[in-house]
């Protein structure tokens, strides 16, 4: 097929071929726009510039004489590329079993010193898929194994150099409480097999670091005084007590979630709540301390006895009582390119439609921090975009075309 410049599309919704790859310049046209910033604009446009949203408006306000590779959305819908807040995405990999699992270092409960980008295999075909189901990005690391299990990192889910498409790394440190840690040990005899001792294991390294970090500020402040050994475990966790590494802690149990609370409030932590699955027995409490929570996985049974209080209007409970939500599939407890079915899910037990599309666009983005780059479609942020056939909750709706900073990936 040869080259053309504004390419003539089928009337259903976007089929064409581009000149160029590289992303430099796009116009998406006549789309139903979902800018997760504002209202949904029935009839619009969306301006892509070297990677980066250049303007979004009705078609009203189109300029003229813009010169670019023109994609015709025909009435079909456009939105953010989906985030995912919490998986494991290159980290267990698909159909490989031991061999590639490298999510879960357990032969130690304190690991804050192990990094996602070190393990995720970038080929992993799940990220493909993830492109499929219009996931642009994804907040992946290590499971919930040890009581602390090491640093997650912001990723875009196109690439073959897991250095190349970080977004950020670290963006968060993972905690976990509850049955894992527990049942992780006990099947090695050794600390922690209960909920005590897993917790005095993070209150034991966080205060470490506390002295350790007192050191190094007394170092700094006198010549004379001697530097600690280094420690990479405790360098590891000096921003987490600083605060500018956020706590994402692995709780399902009420309980297990009041004591992520408990620890954040002695040492200062940027908490985040991972799973909730009771979150929704003590909302009001969540919303008064102004945490957040990534709910999910929401399409499992009760495997488990931490499980027993799943209730599917887990999310939409929380977000009436003002907490700021997001929901997550878990990859590969859930599939990475089911997660717009988990947020369906959550319309079905009541949440609005474009509350549930912002649990996997914008808030995951704004509780990853990082929605400076992506999770709305917002002038000067990446252009990752996602065109629809139908509503991207519509479990019927195709996914036709996938960009990553302007550049098309499915």
């Amino acid at each position: 097929m040869s080259c053309k410049h504004n390419i003539a599309l089928f009337p259903i919704f976007v089929k064409h071929y581009f000149c160029r790859k590289d992303g430099i310049s796009l116009l998406i046209i006549n789309g139903i726009l979902h800018t997760m910033d504002g209202p949904i604009i029935e009839n619009g446009f969306v301006h892509v510039e070297e990677g980066k949203i250049a303007a979004v408006g009705p078609m009203s306000a189109l300029p003229d004489g813009v010169d670019q590779d023109v994609v015709d959305a025909a009435g079909g819908h456009v939105y953010p590329g989906l985030v995912d807040a919490h998986c494991h995405l290159g980290m267990f990999g698909d159909s490989l079993g031991f061999e590639s699992d490298d999510g879960n270092e357990s032969t130690d409960p304190c690991t804050p010193h192990l990094r996602a980008i070190d393990a995720v295999n970038a080929l992993d075909r799940c990220f493909s898929d993830a492109r499929a189901g219009g996931v642009t990005c994804v907040l992946t690391g290590p499971g919930s194994a040890n009581p602390i299990a090491g640093q997650f990192a912001a990723l875009k889910t196109n690439g073959r150099w897991v250095d190349q498409m970080i977004v950020t790394a670290p963006v968060a440190m993972k905690f976990a409480l509850g049955e894992n840690p527990k049942n992780v040990y006990n099947d090695r005899k050794e600390t922690p097999v209960t909920r005590m001792a897993t917790a005095a294991i993070i209150r034991e390294n966080l205060s470490k670091a506390l002295e350790y970090m007192d050191k190094q500020n007394k170092a700094d402040e006198d010549p004379e005084t001697d530097m600690p050994d280094f420690d990479a475990k405790m360098e590891a966790l000096v921003p987490v007590l600083k605060g500018t590494l956020p706590v994402h802690c692995h709780a399902h149990r009420a309980d297990d979630v009041a004591t992520a609370v408990r620890l954040a409030k002695e040492f200062g932590l940027h908490l985040v709540v991972v799973h909730g699955t009771e979150a929704y027995l003590i909302s009001d409490l969540l919303a008064q301390e102004g945490i957040p929570v990534i709910t999910g996985p929401c399409l499992t049974d009760r495997s488990k006895p931490e499980l027993g209080g799943q209730n599917q209007e887990n999310p939409v409970i929380l977000a009436k009582a003002g907490v700021k939500v997001a929901i997550c599939t878990d990859h590969p407890v859930i599939p990475i390119q089911y997660l717009p079915i988990c947020a369906a899910m959550a319309v079905r037990a009541g949440m609005d439609e474009e509350d549930a599309l912002a649990a996997i666009t914008i808030n995951p983005a704004v509780i990853g921090g990082i929605d400076s780059r992506v999770g709305s479609l917002t002038p000067g942020k990446d252009a990752d975009i996602v065109l629809s056939t139908g509503h991207p909750l519509d479990w019927k709706s195709k996914v036709e075309q996938v960009y990553i900073g302007g550049v098309r990936v499915h």
